[in-house]
């Protein structure tokens, strides 16, 4: 098992910047605005003498309420989790009477903490760090987490006694990489508690209660998977605020980073342009997709109809992406959606050998023959794979830069029915074949006007030749 290290401190202090430093990311979002963090965000530290897990947290205040308590809660979760603490402090604001007090929560806990004055830059340390020994915590690290100084040295005190283990990061150890994405307050916090069995990250009715990108290993039905909580995303015009683009960029890249996407709508609120837009986003990377319409148990018997109906209409340019009705809440058809996650996995990632791609290939030409195109019958030859999540098909023949739109979603459908590629949009691509008469002549004179003159000469020479003889 890898170490785990715990950051925790004051709102505002470099946890998250110390985070995205160790882990050599920027997964953590950053910003000169207290509270930002709220869950436990988990990743891989780089910088150090081991591998290990760090824990990004939320900023401790006293005399927590609302959503502060929510944080309050993750936050002790991280520490129980830890075996080691590191207690980040400010060194341009000093020591505070909150710095106390959590000072001596932390050494109730148990756990061995130490202590890092980060904001150090420019500061002698002897000066910056003497205030912090009256929290009893030992030894002050002098650190900027912004620049990176002094967090080897700091990594190296933590760590110590460890020994190295190799990391197993996500994109190796062969997890099915899940997004939950969706827009604000849809129930893709409640969902992927549910998943769990227990509050993972905090479920309100607030929009915007999460904002990074949370990522959840956890294992199901014998199967590896890597969960990906997701910020709410809203058209570009709706989005105004600096954190939230950050967030919505965060949400980006895990979908760019999943196998399967998993878009959640709410079953109370009409279907919309909104919910268009997610879904536009996901396809536009080429992930698998399913939709999940969420909090279905509170529907009326004649509404759901209605319902269906809308997605039929405005849904309707993803008609490969299979639909679920659930609720998060009280976990109804979830594991029917986690039994598809898992089918679009395999059909994203499937290996298709090329004998089977050409079989199937000539089946459908022999179904629907390609058109023709300027006068001339196309002629597609034979296919084979050229890239996994998406599915990539490459299709050879003659006149194929000329293959309609329509006749390419015909084999995309054809290849997606063949091979099961299930909630997966398929890529086919097509080329031309060379013509072998100009294999052996320089590219770059081919179909020059100096080539074909020369070619025409040639042609007359040999009638020439043929009628002397």
């Amino acid at each position: 098992m890898l170490p785990v290290v715990a950051l925790v401190g004051r709102p505002n202090v470099g946890k998250s910047t110390l985070f995205n430093t160790l882990t050599g990311t920027q997964d953590a979002i950053v910003a000169d605005v207290p509270g930002v963090t709220r869950d436990r965000q988990y990743g891989y530290g780089r910088l150090g003498p081991v591998p290990y897990v760090v824990i990004d947290t939320g900023g401790l205040v006293e005399k927590p309420s609302g959503m502060d308590a929510l944080m309050r809660i993750q936050t002790e979760r991280a520490v129980a989790e830890a075996d080691r603490i590191v207690f980040i402090g400010d060194a341009r604001e000093g020591v505070t009477p909150q710095d106390h007090v959590f000072a001596r929560e932390l050494r109730k806990a148990g756990k061995p903490v130490l202590l890092a004055v980060n904001k150090a830059e420019g500061i002698d340390v002897a000066i910056a760090g003497a205030d912090f020994y009256s929290l009893g915590l030992g030894d002050p690290w002098g650190i900027s987490a912004k620049r990176g100084a002094g967090c080897e040295k700091l990594m190296t005190s933590v760590l110590e006694g460890f020994e190295a283990v190799p990391a197993a990061e996500p994109e190796e150890d062969g997890s099915i990489r899940l997004a939950i994405i969706g827009r604000p307050n849809v129930g893709k916090s409640t969902l992927l508690n549910r998943l769990l069995g227990e509050e993972r990250v905090i479920a309100s009715d607030t929009p915007g209660t999460t904002r990074d990108s949370i990522l959840v290993p956890f294992r199901r039905d014998d199967r590896d998977f890597l969960l990906i909580d997701t910020a709410g995303v809203r058209r570009r015009a709706k989005v105004e605020d600096e954190l939230e683009l950050a967030s919505v960029a965060a949400t980006l890249q895990a979908i760019d980073y999943a196998h399967v996407v998993v878009v959640v709508v709410d079953a109370h609120d009409a279907i919309g342009v909104q919910d268009a837009s997610v879904l536009g986003i996901a396809l536009q990377r080429g992930r698998a997709l399913i939709i999940a319409v969420n909090k279905w148990d509170n529907i009326e018997i004649e509404q759901r109809e209605e319902i269906r109906r809308q997605l039929d209409l405005k849904l309707d340019f993803v008609p490969y992406a299979p639909v679920y009705f659930v609720s998060a809440l009280h976990g109804t058809a979830v594991g029917d959606l986690m039994g598809a996650v898992i089918r679009a996995y395999e059909g994203a990632m499937r290996q298709m050998p090329t004998p089977q791609l050409t079989r199937a290939l000539e089946a459908a030409i022999v179904r629907n023959a390609p058109p023709i195109a300027r006068g001339r019958r196309i002629k597609l030859r034979y296919a084979h794979q050229g890239g996994r999540n998406p599915p990539r098909i490459v299709v050879h023949g003659s006149q194929a830069g000329n293959v309609p739109e329509a006749y390419k979603r015909y084999l995309a459908n054809q290849f997606r029915e063949q091979f099961d590629l299930y909630a997966t949009p398929v890529a086919v691509e097509f080329r031309s074949d060379t013509n072998p008469f100009l294999r052996d002549k320089p590219a770059e004179k081919r179909g020059t006007k100096t080539f074909n003159v020369a070619r025409r000469e040639r042609r007359i020479k040999k009638t020439r030749q043929k009628r002397d003889a």
